[in-house]
């Protein structure tokens, strides 16, 4: 008898050990916009897969960084990440990384104080090395730099091409060897742009597919990427460096913007989170309160908004998303129609009217290299003329009411942003209005020509100021608690500016000395993160109405999608 059980239990064994293993399965579910969040960015799961870490803005309207647990019903945000970027993660899934205030800072998941990594005044997405490297992107024409993890001062590891018509180099992903990385360059046309493999040892890289959106690696071996608002798995043997097969598609109406930003991350253990929709915004007009009196047109991919001197047209930059280029539309307020300005392969953003509505001064990268300034009839017939062009990139800001000064900014190697005047009348050579080791933007000239006022972030944040134009004088600082994109109401008795998530006024009175009142708050304004474009919200000549640039709102939002076991999807 024991015999007998002896063996029927070797055979149950034997049985036991050659059975079919269990085949994973994908599991999905969401998890719901938190209450009063609005702005939701970009998805970060940790490495680990345990937690979820984004973006948004609370029910004030200050953005930071929240964490939900996926074993837990709560999501909270993180004290101290109050003007957060989007975040990234430490390899061992403790520290959150991310930009706010000009420094790159990280967080312990879990809560408490942020520490500074170093100071960079446009940083944007980071990556994690298990060595402890922190590679980083900024805006457009920032390379990707390097600093220590445990703090330092960042220096130059990828530079756009210029042999190869390269005009911007972003979203760095480390490999799994620490050593290597992805990267998205973009090209001077969307069939252009690629992705390339770099290294910490060399200034070499290698092509290896064609670009879309930000791309990332997800173990054992797959790029995930954004093609055609798809998410989508492609083969990739991390040793070769190299792709294997074709694309997969994993999901569809990814969020996606034209700089390549796709809403979706993935873990080391075969997590996936993605936010699909919800991508754009609206224009609407307010009236002094606060009350929204109508919407103009759909929501699109809307940025740079610009009234026309007389108030009846509007220029503003919309992205296509098929082709990941930005170009300039001119919309009739009163009939309704939006009519295409800009048609050239290249971006075309930050537009600017002449004083009299008869041309259009805008910023692109038309024909390789930096951002230059071009100017057409506003009309749309005719070609497009360069006005000044350079090594360096350039925005038009304002136009002097006499039509004298074109105020643009310009971004320098060595000292950030700085405020030029491009005459129109003589040589018509650049003068440097102010330069300094800050980054002072947005320059806006008063309707009776005495005075700039602009932002600058010499304080350690954003803050509105106004110097004697065309200058030399005085200088006065407006805002108190941080500010930005100054303008003027058409009489130049008021100067408006954002601050928080609202919109503030402060009076101006006339006179031979320039005089400024208490900033004060006008209302309420749900508009777009400021970024390095231009015009979130624009006024009246009277001051009685403004135009903002405003996200969509929470109706349009959808939850994030966790996937666990996403790749037990793939065919094998």
């Amino acid at each position: 008898v024991a015999a007998a059980a002896i063996a029927a239990a070797a055979l149950l064994g034997a049985g036991y050990l050659r059975r079919a293993p269990v085949k994973a399965t994908p599991i999905r579910f969401e998890i719901a916009t938190p209450e009063g969040a609005s702005l939701i960015d970009t998805p970060r799961i940790s490495p680990d897969g345990k937690i979820l870490a984004f973006n948004a803005n609370d029910s004030s309207g200050r953005s930071r960084i929240w964490v939900r647990p996926l074993s837990s019903l709560e999501t909270k945000p993180l004290d101290g990440t109050e003007g957060a970027t989007r975040p990234f993660w430490s390899p061992d899934s403790r520290f959150i990384g991310f930009f706010a205030g000009g420094k790159l800072k990280k967080v312990e998941a879990t809560g408490g104080p942020p520490q500074k990594i170093c100071d960079y005044a446009t940083g944007s997405d980071g990556t994690w090395s298990p060595a402890g490297i922190i590679l980083f992107d900024g805006r457009t024409s920032d390379p990707i730099l390097r600093v220590s993890a445990e703090g330092g001062t960042p220096v130059v590891a990828v530079t756009a091409d210029a042999s190869r018509k390269e005009t911007q180099v972003a979203w760095p992903e480390f490999l799994p060897d620490g050593r290597h990385f992805l990267y998205m360059a973009q090209g001077q046309k969307p069939e252009d742009h690629m992705y390339r493999i770099g290294s910490l040892d060399s200034k070499e890289s290698r092509a290896i597919a064609p670009a879309q959106s930000l791309v990332t690696y997800a173990p054992p071996g797959h790029l995930l990427f954004v093609r055609e608002n798809t998410l989508v798995a492609q083969p990739f043997d991390a040793k070769a460096m190299k792709t294997t097969g074709e694309p997969v598609p994993l999901a569809e109406h990814i969020g996606t913007i034209s700089t390549g930003l796709a809403k979706f991350s993935t873990s080391r253990n075969g997590v996936l989170a993605y936010r699909t929709g919800e991508s754009g915004s609206r224009l609407a007009w307010f009236d002094r309160e606060g009350k929204e009196i109508s919407a103009v047109g759909d929501p699109g991919a809307y940025s740079d908004t610009m009234l026309s001197p007389g108030g009846d047209r509007l220029a503003f930059v919309l992205g296509d998303p098929r082709t990941g280029r930005d170009d300039i539309w001119v919309r009739d307020l009163a009939r309704g129609v939006s009519s295409r300005f800009t048609f050239d392969p290249g971006d075309d953003f930050s537009p600017l009217w002449s004083p009299d509505g008869k041309a259009i001064v805008f910023s692109s990268n038309r024909g390789g290299g930096a951002f230059n300034l071009f100017t057409k009839p506003a009309g749309g017939g005719g070609q497009e003329q360069p006005l000044l062009q350079n090594d360096e990139m350039k925005l038009a800001y304002d136009w002097s009411r006499d039509g004298r000064y074109i105020a643009f900014q310009s971004r320098g190697a060595k000292t950030g942003w700085d405020l030029w005047l491009l005459p129109t009348f003589g040589d018509k050579k650049p003068i440097l209005f102010l330069q300094t080791p800050f980054n002072e933007t947005r320059p806006a000239i008063s309707p009776d020509g005495r005075w700039l006022a602009y932002q600058s972030n010499e304080s350690g944040r954003a803050e509105i100021y106004v110097q004697d134009f065309p200058g030399p004088g005085g200088k006065w600082q407006i805002s108190t608690a941080g500010g930005a994109e100054p303008q003027w109401r058409g009489d130049g008795k008021e100067l408006y500016y954002g601050s928080t998530q609202q919109l503030m006024v402060v009076e101006i009175q006339p006179g031979e000395t320039f005089q400024a009142g208490v900033p004060r708050q006008l209302f309420k304004a749900m508009v777009l993160p400021i970024t390095a474009v231009r015009n979130h919200y624009m006024a009246t000549a009277d001051g009685q109405r403004f135009l903002l640039l405003s996200p969509l709102g929470r109706e349009a939002m959808v939850p994030t999608t966790v996937v666990v076991n996403w790749n037990a999807g793939l065919s094998r």
